[in-house]
C-alpha cells in the first residue's frame, strides 16, 4: 500500500515559483493499474517522479506499506528505488553501448547480486516480455516495441512493488502500443502500476482505475481507496534494502561505452598520453645519464678512496692554502712600486712539513667493525679495504742461473743518477695514485680482494682482461700485469730474472753515457713467461737464533739466502692480464700481481717464527742484540754499553779503540798504525777493564742502537689486524662519499685529540665540480617534468569532461533505477581510470620506441654508446601508475559534478 498524505511541490526559476502539487491527497492499492490523467503542466509527471523517488516533495509525507519517507536521504532513496519501484519511459531510455541481457541485469547489479544469479533473473524477465532470444542484440537493433518490453524486462528484474510508467506508448505505434498495455495489464494483476498518460481511451481499455489532475490537484478519482487509519498504525523510518555497486561493474559499464567509440577512444588516449611520452622520454634520458653518471662515479670513486693512513696529511688543505703565487686568491698588503718576496712556497712547504699527523687506526678501525656505526650506510660496493704492511722479498733465478731480488736490489749499480730519477718518478706516482694496497716492493703489488672471500675483486676483472692463462685460485698464484700495448718495464724484466742481471749494468752505462741511447725491445711467448717462478722469504726468515736468545740478520749472505729458498713458498704465474679498452680502474703500478691469501699466508708464518715469539715474549729487550730498547738512566746505558763491546769480534774491536783514541784525545798512548787488529782489540779488552764512564756513554749513543719494539715487530714482517697501516673506504657517489666524510667528523667530535683521523679526499681535490652539474642537470630535467605532468593533468580534466557531457542521459537511468550519487561518480572514475591506463601503456609504449631512432642520434652525436637512454621496467610502471593517478585526479572533479546532476533532468536530455 502506498499513501501520499498531503504533498506539496515547488519549483522556483528565478523570480518564478510554480506550484506543481499544491497539498495531494492519494492512498494506492498493492495491486491495481492507475492511470493518471490530466494536460501538461498538471502535476502528474510530478507526481509519478515524486511516487519513484527521483524528485523530493517539499512537505507532506510519502508512505510504502507502513514507512515513511518523510526522514529519507538520498541513499534511502537510492535504495527505495532499486527495491521497490521499476520505471519504464515514452522513450525507453536504455543504455546503447550496452547488450539487452547487460541493460535488464542493471539493477540487479547495483543491487549486488552475484553474476550467476543475475543472468538467470535477467532471463527470466525477457522470456516474461517475450524477448529472450534477443539477450545478445543491442538496443538499436531492436524495434521500439522490442526496446519498450525490454523496458519493462528491467523494470520487473527486481521484483518491484511499484511499476512507474510514463507515457510507455508514447512513442508507439497503435499495434505496439496494445501489445505493451496488455503486457502492463498482466504486470498490475501482481503490483501496483502507475501510468502517466495523455490517451485518455487507453486508460479507459486498460486501467482499474482514473485519477485526474489539474493544476496540482486531484480533481477526480474513479476508484477511490479509503485507509482506515486505526488500522494501518504508526509509521516508522527504515531503509528497504542496501545497494553495492563494485568497480568491476564500472569498469565493465566504462569499458563498453568507450568501446562503442574506439577510434575516438585511441585518440583521446594518445592525446592523454602526450604528457606521458614526454616523462618517459626525460626519465628515459635522465636514466641513461644518471647510470653514464653513476658508473663515473663508481669508478672514480674506486679509483680514488677516502684514504686513511697511519701517517698522514691532508692534502686539500695544503692545496686551498695557495701553492701558487700568481693566483688571484693571493692577498697582497703592499703597492706594486717595489720589488717584494713572496714566501708562499716555504710557508706551504712548512704547512706540509707540520702537517704530518699519525692517525690511531686501532680505534678506528673498531668503530668500522662495528655493523651498526652510520658509516656503513653510505659505503660502497667494494667496501672496505684493510691494508698492512706485509714484509716479504721475492727471488727469481734468470736464465743464467743468477739469484735476483724481484725488488730491484740485486740490480742496484752504485750512485747511478738515472736509476735514482726514475725510483723517484715511480715512488711519486704511487703516491699521487693514493695507492691503499701495501706491497713489499714496486715490482709486486697486492690485488684487491673481491667479497665473500674472493681471491680477485670485481673491480679488478672488470678492469683488466685476462689475454692468457686464469686469475689467482690460491695463494701461490700471481698474475703478470701488462699495460695496454702488451708491454712491461724493461727493468721490471731484469728485476724479475726474465733478461740476464749481467746485462743490466750494461744498459744503464748505455743509459748514462749514450745521448742518443734507444733502449732494445724484447718479446716473450705467454708460454715461456709463464714458465718463471718466483720464491717467497718472509722478513722473520732472515733472522736465525744465536743460541744465546738473541738473533742474527742473514739477509746479506747470497749463500745463507739460497738455503732459504729451498724451503721457501713458490709462486706461480697463472696468467698474464691488461688494461681493458677505456678501462677507469686500471690502476695496477706493479708488474706481478699478487693475492691477498699470499698476504696472510706470509703473515701468519710471521707471528709464528722464533723471532716474533721471542720478541713477544721479551717486549723490553731487543732480540737483536741483547739491550734493553730504552734504558731508563746512564748507568744502565753504560752496563749495556760494556755489554755491547764483550760480544764484538777482532775487527770490530779494533776499529772502536781507534775511535775512543781519537776522541778522547789520547792518541799519544802508542802508535797504534803499526799495530795489529789483534793487538788493538787486546787493547781494548785492557782498557775495559777501567773504561771511563763518559767514554762508555758516548759509545753507546753513536755506536749502540737500541731501536724500538715497533721498529723490530715490523722489520720481522709481524702484522697486528688491529693496527692496518691504512685503511680506504669506498663509495659508489659522490653524495655518499661526502656522508662518509661527515661520518668521519662525527667520529673526530666523539674521540680525544690523539685519535682524530686526518685523511686525504682526493675526489673532493680533483672532482669538487661534478657535483654541481649532475645537480643541476637534475634540477632540468625536473622541470621538463613538471610542465608535462601539468598539460597532462589540463588535457585529461577536459576529456572526462566531455565524457560526463556525453553521458548525461545514462546518468539519469542510472539514477532511476536505484543508482547512487556515489556509483555514478564510480563509473566515471572507472572511465578516467581506463583512459589512464590506456594514456600510460601507450605513452610508454611510444617512448620505448622512440627510444631506438633516438639512441642512435646520441651516439651519433656523443661519438659513443656510453650514454643510452633506456626507462627501466620500475619506472615505467611507475609512469603507468601516475598516468592513471593523473586521470583519477583530472577527472575528480567532472565525477563529481556527473553525480551532482539531477536523475529528472538527466533523463530528458538528449
Amino acid at each position: 500500500m502506498l499513501q501520499i498524505k498531503q504533498i506539496k511541490k515547488t519549483y522556483k526559476t528565478g523570480d518564478l515559483v510554480q506550484h506543481a502539487l499544491k497539498g495531494v491527497d492519494l492512498n494506492l492499492r498493492d495491486n491495481e493499474f492507475v492511470a493518471i490523467l490530466g494536460p501538461s503542466g498538471s502535476g502528474k509527471t510530478t507526481l509519478l517522479n515524486i511516487i519513484g523517488g527521483l524528485d523530493r516533495y517539499d512537505s507532506g509525507d510519502l508512505i510504502i506499506n507502513g514507512i515513511s519517507t518523510k526522514k529519507y536521504k538520498d541513499k534511502d532513496w537510492d535504495s527505495y528505488r532499486n527495491h521497490t519501484v521499476g520505471f519504464v519511459f515514452q522513450s525507453y531510455n536504455l543504455i546503447p553501448h550496452q547488450t539487452v541481457l547487460s541493460n535488464v541485469e542493471l539493477a540487479l547489479t547495483i543491487s549486488g547480486i552475484s553474476k550467476s544469479e543475475r543472468r538467470e533473473k535477467a532471463l527470466k524477465a525477457l522470456e516474461e516480455v517475450g524477448l529472450r532470444e534477443q539477450a545478445h542484440k543491442k538496443p538499436n537493433q531492436m524495434s521500439g516495441g522490442q526496446m519498450q518490453r525490454v523496458a519493462i524486462a528491467r523494470a520487473l528484474v527486481n521484483d518491484p512493488d511499484i511499476l512507474l510508467a510514463d507515457e510507455p506508448t508514447g512513442a508507439l505505434d497503435s499495434e505496439t502500443s496494445v501489445q505493451v498495455m496488455d503486457l502492463l495489464q498482466e504486470v498490475a494483476k501482481k503490483r501496483l502500476v502507475v501510468m502517466v498518460t495523455h490517451n485518455p481511451e487507453l486508460a479507459e481499455e486498460y486501467a482499474t482505475r482514473i485519477v485526474k489532475v489539474k493544476d496540482g490537484n486531484i480533481i477526480d478519482d474513479s476508484n477511490p481507496f479509503v485507509v482506515d487509519a486505526s488500522a494501518v498504525g504508526q509509521e516508522q523510518h527504515k531503509n528497504m534494502g542496501k545497494l553495492s555497486m563494485s568497480f568491476l561493474t564500472s569498469l565493465s559499464l566504462s569499458f563498453n561505452n568507450l568501446m562503442t567509440k574506439k577510434t575516438r577512444t585511441l585518440l583521446t588516449a594518445f592525446a592523454g598520453s602526450i604528457g606521458i611520452i614526454g616523462i618517459a622520454l626525460i626519465l628515459a634520458l635522465s636514466t641513461g645519464v644518471n647510470s653514464y653518471i653513476e658508473n663515473i662515479q663508481k669508478d672514480t670513486m674506486t679509483s680514488y678512496p677516502i684514504s686513511i693512513d697511519a701517517k698522514s696529511f691532508d692534502l686539500s688543505d695544503i692545496m686551498g692554502s695557495g701553492m701558487d703565487p700568481n693566483s688571484e686568491n693571493e692577498k697582497v698588503n703592499h703597492d706594486k712600486d717595489k720589488v717584494y718576496s713572496n714566501g708562499t712556497q716555504i710557508e706551504t712547504a712548512s704547512k706540509m712539513a707540520t702537517s704530518i699527523t699519525e692517525n690511531n687506526l686501532t680505534p678506528f678501525k673498531k668503530y668500522l667493525d662495528n655493523p651498526n656505526s652510520e658509516i656503513h650506510k653510505y659505503v660502497g660496493d667494494v667496501g672496505i679495504v684493510y691494508s698492512y704492511d706485509v714484509k716479504f722479498d721475492a727471488f727469481a733465478y734468470d736464465k743464467n742461473g743468477a739469484l735476483v731480488n724481484t725488488d730491484g736490489s740485486t740490480l742496484s749499480v752504485g750512485n747511478n743518477s738515472n736509476l735514482s730519477a726514475m725510483n723517484s718518478m715511480m715512488e711519486a706516482r704511487n703516491s699521487m695514485v693514493g695507492s691503499s694496497l701495501s706491497v713489499s716492493n714496486d715490482t709486486f703489488q697486492q690485488l684487491m680482494p673481491g667479497k665473500n672471500n674472493e681471491l680477485v675483486s670485481d673491480v679488478v676483472k672488470d678492469s683488466y682482461e685476462m689475454v692468457h692463462g686464469n686469475w689467482p685460485k690460491s695463494e701461490n698464484d700471481v698474475v703478470l700485469v701488462l699495460n695496454k700495448n702488451n708491454e712491461i718495464p724493461l727493468t721490471a724484466l731484469y728485476a724479475l730474472g726474465l733478461l740476464p742481471s749481467e746485462d743490466y749494468q750494461d744498459l744503464m752505462d748505455s743509459v748514462e753515457n749514450d745521448d742518443n741511447f734507444k733502449a732494445k725491445q724484447y718479446d716473450f711467448d705467454y708460454d715461456k713467461i709463464t714458465e718463471q717462478k718466483f720464491y717467497v722469504v718472509p722478513s722473520s726468515d732472515y733472522y736465525v737464533s744465536n743460541g744465546d736468545g738473541t738473533f742474527s740478520y742473514i739477509g746479506d749472505d747470497e749463500s745463507e739466502v739460497k738455503k732459504l729458498l729451498k724451503n721457501a713458498e713458490e709462486l706461480n704465474i697463472s696468467g698474464i692480464i691488461r688494461p681493458k679498452e677505456d678501462a677507469s680502474n686500471a690502476n695496477l703500478t706493479g708488474a706481478i700481481g699478487y693475492t691477498q691469501a699470499l698476504s696472510n699466508k706470509v703473515t701468519k708464518h710471521a707471528k709464528e717464527s722464533a723471532v716474533v715469539k721471542a720478541q713477544l715474549k721479551s717486549p723490553d729487550v731487543n732480540v737483536l742484540n741483547g739491550l734493553a730498547f730504552e734504558p731508563d738512566n746512564d748507568k744502565e746505558k753504560i752496563a749495556d754499553a760494556k755489554k755491547y763491546i764483550e760480544n764484538l769480534n777482532v775487527s770490530d774491536k779494533a776499529a772502536l779503540i781507534k775511535t775512543i783514541s781519537a776522541t778522547s784525545g789520547q792518541s799519544n798512548m802508542m802508535s797504534m798504525d803499526s799495530m795489529s787488529e789483534v793487538q788493538l782489540a787486546s787493547l781494548l779488552d785492557s782498557y775495559m777493564q777501567n773504561p771511563d764512564d763518559e767514554v762508555l756513554l758516548s759509545i753507546y749513543n753513536n755506536s749502540i742502537s737500541s731501536g724500538s719494539y715497533d721498529d723490530n715487530m715490523t722489520a720481522f714482517g709481524y702484522v697486528s689486524e688491529d693496527k692496518p697501516s691504512s685503511i680506504s673506504i669506498y663509495a659508489d657517489s659522490f653524495e655518499d662519499k661526502d656522508m662518509i666524510s661527515e661520518c668521519i667528523e662525527k667520529y673526530n667530535e666523539g674521540v680525544s685529540d690523539e685519535n682524530k683521523i686526518t685523511y686525504t679526499d682526493f675526489v673532493k681535490v680533483l672532482m669538487s665540480s661534478v657535483t654541481t652539474i649532475i645537480n643541476v642537470i637534475t634540477y632540468v630535467l625536473i622541470a621538463f617534468v613538471a610542465v608535462s605532468l601539468v598539460v597532462s593533468s589540463i588535457m585529461i580534466g577536459i576529456i572526462t569532461y566531455i565524457s560526463v557531457l556525453e553521458r548525461t542521459k545514462e546518468i539519469g537511468i542510472l539514477r532511476a533505477i536505484g543508482a547512487s550519487k556515489r556509483n555514478v561518480s564510480q563509473v566515471f572514475t572507472a572511465e578516467t581510470f581506463i583512459i589512464g591506463l590506456c594514456s600510460g601503456l601507450i605513452g610508454v609504449g611510444t617512448a620505448c620506441l622512440l627510444l631506438i631512432p633516438g639512441n642512435a642520434i646520441i651516439h651519433s652525436l656523443l661519438g659513443t654508446t656510453d650514454v643510452s637512454a633506456y626507462l627501466p621496467v620500475s619506472n615505467a610502471l611507475v609512469l603507468i601508475a601516475l598516468s592513471v593517478i593523473l586521470t583519477l585526479i583530472g577527472g575528480l572533479f567532472p565525477s563529481k559534478a556527473a553525480a551532482k546532476q539531477d536523475p529528472v533532468t538527466s533523463l530528458r536530455s538528449e
